[in-house]
C-alpha cells in the first residue's frame, strides 16, 4: 500500500543490495523511492504490520500429495520414480533440455505414424500457441475455407477475421452436435478445421472429403483427435495438438 518503501523479502543467505544491478536499483527507486532488502533471517522490521502477521505462523495442514491437474487419473504403471530423471527447473536449451525434446520428438513419430518428411515441433502456449503460430505464418496468399462446429474452431475463425483481419474468408459451420457440409469446401483454399470438436464431441467421420489434388493447405486441429483416432497423414498438411 505505501508507494514510498519497496521491501523484497528473501531467505537467500548470501543476497545483498549488490545482488541487484544499477539499473535495476534505479528503476526501483524510481518507482517507490526507496529499496530495502531483507535477507535472512528475516526482519520483521522491514515488513509491514499485515505481512509480519500473515507470516507469523505456518500452516497447519501441507496440500494433498495425491493432487493432480484435472480430474485426471494416472495411467497403468505409473509411479512418483518419473521425477528422478525429471528435467524441472532446466532449460530446454540446456544438454539434458536438448535430449529430452529430442526424445519427445522420436517418440511422436513412432506412436502416431507420423511421415518420416513431415516435420515435428515443440512450441510454447499449447495448441492455441501451436494453430495461432501456424495460420500467423502460413494463411493470407490463398482464400480461407473456415470450418468450425464448436467453441474452438469459432475461435479460430475470429483470429482470422479479426486478428489476421483477411478478406477472402469463407465460413462453414454447423451448430453443437452437428457437422457441416464439408463439401462446400474448396480444394484451392486453405483449409482450418478441428477433426474432433473439444467442446461439442463431433468429429469428421474420416479425410475424404479433402481432395488429393489440393492446391491449398489444410490446418488440422488435432487436440482432441490425434491419440484417439486415424489421422490421415495425407490430407492434413498441417496438424497441431
Amino acid at each position: 500500500k505505501d508507494r514510498d518503501k519497496a521491501v523484497l523479502l528473501t531467505r537467500c543467505p548470501n543476497f545483498s543490495r549488490q545482488t541487484f544491478s544499477p539499473a535495476a536499483r534505479a528503476m526501483f527507486r524510481t518507482a517507490f523511492g526507496r529499496l530495502t532488502v531483507a535477507a535472512a533471517p528475516l526482519q520483521r522490521s522491514a515488513m509491514g504490520p499485515s505481512l509480519a502477521m500473515a507470516m507469523s505462523t505456518m500452516p497447519s495442514a501441507k496440500p494433498c500429495p495425491d493432487f493432480s491437474s484435472g480430474p485426471c487419473k494416472k495411467r497403468p504403471g505409473w509411479s512418483t520414480d518419473v521425477y528422478k530423471t525429471a528435467a524441472t527447473g532446466r532449460s530446454h536449451r540446456s544438454k539434458i533440455g536438448k535430449a529430452k525434446l529430442k526424445q519427445a520428438i522420436e517418440e511422436t513419430r513412432r506412436i502416431l505414424g507420423v511421415p518420416a518428411d513431415y516435420k515435428i515441433g515443440i512450441v510454447p502456449a499449447s495448441d492455441t500457441g501451436a494453430i495461432e503460430m501456424a495460420m500467423w505464418s502460413m494463411l493470407g496468399p490463398k482464400p480461407v475455407d473456415m470450418c468450425h462446429w464448436e467453441s474452438f474452431g469459432k475461435g479460430w475463425l475470429g483470429d482470422v477475421s479479426s486478428h489476421l483481419k483477411l478478406k477472402d474468408v469463407t465460413e462453414i459451420t454447423a451448430g453443437y452436435g452437428e457437422l457441416p457440409d464439408l463439401s462446400k469446401t474448396n480444394k484451392d483454399h486453405d483449409i482450418v478445421f478441428t477433426w474432433n470438436g473439444t467442446t461439442s464431441g463431433v468429429c469428421v467421420p474420416n479425410a475424404d472429403w479433402i481432395a488429393a489434388d489440393r492446391t491449398g493447405l489444410t490446418f488440422n486441429d488435432a487436440t482432441s483427435a490425434v491419440f484417439a483416432m486415424n489421422i490421415d497423414w495425407d490430407k492434413v498438411d498441417v496438424t497441431t495438438y
